[in-house]
């Protein structure tokens, strides 16, 4: 009898878990069918393309110093010292960062690569050499006077 039991119990519980299955099936295929126009199911794998794209993009970093500024192009020419040799790499820039740089500027260019072409995230100037030896001197400060004292 108990053996009895058991097989029905065990019976009822593989066809719940079957028709469980079948309706998760059932609602999966369901907004398929709505969605059966292509337009816009093309529409929506293109931008999980692009995105894909977007991710595969690396921000690289290059530091050194500016060899050449080319106004026509946009661009500007950085060395790096690498391994003794100089190693040159061309950035595409924006107008503002253009008008503030200059041949012979330190630099640290954050950018991307794309289709080839590099192009500037982030520019930042490095302080001249002579405003850091200013500020390696230790400033002369004469002691500290005593306060005089009110009437």
């Amino acid at each position: 009898m108990k053996k009895i039991i058991a097989l029905i119990v065990a019976v009822l519980f593989v066809f719940a878990v079957a028709s469980v299955s079948i309706a998760v099936e059932e609602k999966k295929a369901a907004p398929a069918k709505k969605e059966a126009v292509p337009a816009p199911a093309e529409k929506k794998a293109e931008p999980a393309k692009k995105e894909e794209k977007k991710a595969a993009v690396k921000v690289m970093q290059v530091t050194g110093e500016i060899k050449a500024v080319d106004a026509a192009a946009k661009t500007i020419t950085v060395v790096k010292k690498v391994k003794g040799q100089d190693k040159e790499t061309v950035i595409s820039v924006d107008d503002k960062t253009l008008a503030d740089v200059k041949a012979g500027d330190k630099v640290t260019v954050k950018y991307t690569t794309a289709d080839g072409k590099n192009t500037a995230k982030k520019v930042v100037k490095k302080a001249a050499a002579k405003k850091m030896e200013k500020k390696a001197e230790p400033m002369k400060t004469e002691p500290a006077k005593p306060a005089e004292k009110k009437k």
